[in-house]
């Protein structure tokens, strides 16, 4: 029963913001590195910002600079914040999460279903 469940996506105009969220539903052990890639039809999917169980991030070269991620351990949650977005921006966002789920065993990776940010004038 364990899942992502993700929020914020939407169409927006180039230069505007959203805001993407993501929790972990169910029970877990411990939460380990959790954030967002992002997918374009036909090309690969790419690092958005990755927030790590120590507070350490790591943030893909497209959207460098123009966007945060927050965490929030205790929720198992973690939100996007993505400024000045651009047409090139369109695509699905994917949330990830490495989580422990039993006491023995390696963490398993949790995908989001993806939600459609589309930015157009």
């Amino acid at each position: 029963q364990v899942q992502v469940v993700e929020s914020g996506g939407g169409l927006v105009q180039p230069g505007e913001s959203l805001r993407l969220s993501c929790s972990v539903s169910g029970n877990i052990l411990y939460l380990n590195g959790m954030g967002w890639y992002r997918q374009v039809p036909g090309k690969p999917r790419e690092l958005v910002a990755m927030s790590s169980n120590g507070g350490s991030t790591n943030f893909g070269l497209s959207m460098r600079g123009r966007v945060t991620i927050s965490r929030d351990s205790a929720k198992k949650t973690v939100h996007l914040q993505m400024n000045t977005l651009k047409p090139e921006d369109t695509a699905v966002y994917f949330c990830y999460a490495s989580v422990q789920i039993h006491a023995v065993g390696n963490p398993n990776d949790l995908w989001g279903q993806g939600t459609q940010v589309t930015v157009s004038s």
